[in-house]
């Protein structure tokens, strides 16, 4: 019996999907069929009766099928009540006044009962009117209150009664001093408003779950808790991002502006430290992992800054990885981005896996040819590990930061054609090591604070190659640099220098 009705549900879902397709044929028969009849009146359309009373048969056909196909997808909830009821109850009356103009329209009716043609034309008219208000409906009930008229420009919006335009943030704003940052109102809330509050707040649940409030969000919805406090890792909403994002379950869904890696550090750590509503990044406990998170979230780069040369990587277009790979990947723990769509570049990070070793390399070889970014600080690698990845052909940026690799794995990736940032921070690299990144043509930045390389080394290469930027120390000028070149370390580091 559970299964019946689970196939059931399935087949409800399945045909309630259906609706949005569906529901385009009574709005187009129903306004052909308004605007003939007015033509056919006013004389500047030629069409039989016949004509239009076939086209309203077919609109009253496909808004009932609409009314079902609505009501089943309904079933599978996350939607605003009171919008919802709107919705449904003006597609039911868009359904029962085309049947009624049709009715009074044909010619059995008209014999019959001739005073029916009275209601013929307000039945249309309602038809009409209602067609296009649960139109308006529909739209806020799947993308959310007030969806279309949200962008209204002036004066259209004065005059129609709405409020002045507010700008929702794509992005989380500069913060000044990250230390002083309170977790969740600085940091937290405003990514959930990004990427996740348009389907999961109070105009539009999906999932009964709501992110707009920290207490809602901690309640949970129909799935149980989004989060378990202390544990980022085993937290649904970090679960879901971390999905491939052609699953069904992968959150934002596929086609929304998806979660950074860094925003999903920011999300896990801070679950990590128990989801406090009014603690200060300073108050917490900053591991290595997620102090390049936090820098990026700094000040940005000053106005006069110059412009980087886009990337000769970005050029390229390689083949698409193995689905089977990169969720192979994910399993493990690593987080996996496309930079883009059309060219299937990767970016991977191991920003939450601090267990990773040099065996896992051997996970990222099925990929091998889409990596341009990769992410393995503070993690557990050795010189052997870079002996894989020089075998990455179009690898971009590395991150190396926090680890035990010394000059001669550095060695191992002087032939990358397209390698430009490499972050050696806090290793055991020395001045040969530095000497070989500089012989590498492709490189354009390198960090190297806190590593085993000397501040005369430093002098020698930055004299003999003036396009490599050597960063052993910070400035204002470093810092605008660092954020914008690959996310790395931060300001904990600026602090200490």
């Amino acid at each position: 019996m559970h299964y019946i009705l689970l196939q059931d549900a399935s087949w409800a879902t399945f045909i309630g999907r259906f609706h949005p397709a569906i529901v385009h044929f009574p709005i187009g028969f129903l306004l052909i069929a308004a605007v003939l009849e007015v033509g056919r009146r006013w004389g500047k359309v030629n069409v039989s009766e016949g004509t239009v009373t076939f086209i309203l048969f077919w609109s009253a056909v496909t808004a009932t099928f609409a009314c079902v196909a609505g009501y089943l997808l309904s079933l599978s909830g996350g939607y605003d009540a009171d919008l919802l009821d709107n919705h449904m109850w003006k597609g039911i009356g868009v359904a029962v006044f085309a049947w009624a103009a049709w009715l009074v329209k044909s010619d059995r009716l008209s014999r019959s009962m001739p005073a029916g043609k009275v209601i013929y034309l307000p039945a249309i008219l309602l038809a009409t009117i209602l067609t296009l208000s649960a139109g308006h409906d529909g739209g806020s009930v799947t993308h959310g209150a007030g969806y279309l008229t949200q962008y209204t420009p002036e004066p259209f919006r004065g005059l129609a009664g709405l409020p002045p335009m507010q700008e929702k943030a794509t992005e989380i704003k500069p913060i000044t001093d990250v230390q002083q940052a309170v977790v969740y109102t600085d940091i937290v809330q405003p990514i959930l408003e990004a990427k996740c509050v348009q389907c999961h707040s109070a105009s539009k649940s999906k999932g009964d779950l709501r992110m707009d409030q920290l207490a809602l969000l901690v309640k949970g919805g129909e799935g149980g808790p989004a989060l378990v406090v202390g544990k980022g890792a085993e937290s649904d909403m970090i679960k879901r991002c971390l999905l491939p994002e052609n699953d069904d379950d992968h959150m934002p869904p596929k086609g929304k502006p998806q979660l950074t890696t860094d925003q999903i550090a920011l999300l896990s750590w801070w679950i990590d430290q128990g989801a406090p509503a009014d603690k200060k990044v300073s108050q917490l406990t900053v591991s290595e992992a997620v102090k390049p998170a936090l820098a990026s979230l700094g000040k940005s780069a000053p106005a006069g800054a110059a412009k980087s040369q886009e990337s000769a990587v970005l050029s390229l277009k390689v083949p698409k990885a193995n689905e089977k790979a990169i969720e192979n990947l994910r399993k493990t723990g690593l987080i996996v981005n496309t930079l883009a769509q059309d060219q299937n570049l990767l970016e991977i990070s191991a920003v939450n896996l601090p267990a990773f070793t040099d065996k896992h390399l051997e996970l990222l070889t099925p990929v091998a040819q889409q990596i341009t970014w990769l992410k393995l600080g503070g993690t557990q690698i050795t010189d052997a590990a870079l002996k894989q990845i020089a075998k990455f052909p179009n690898l971009s940026k590395l991150h190396l930061e926090h680890t035990i690799i010394t000059d001669k794995g550095i060695a191992e990736l002087k032939n990358l054609p397209y390698l430009e940032y490499l972050n050696i921070v806090d290793t055991k690299v020395g001045d040969a090591g530095l000497k070989t990144v500089a012989g590498m043509k492709s490189v354009k930045s390198v960090y190297i604070w806190q590593s085993a390389v000397t501040d005369s080394a430093v002098s020698q290469v930055s004299r003999q190659n003036p396009d490599l930027m050597v960063v052993s120390g910070f400035n204002e000028a470093a810092v605008a640099q660092f954020l914008k070149a690959g996310d790395s370390t931060g300001k904990e580091e600026v602090k200490k220098q």
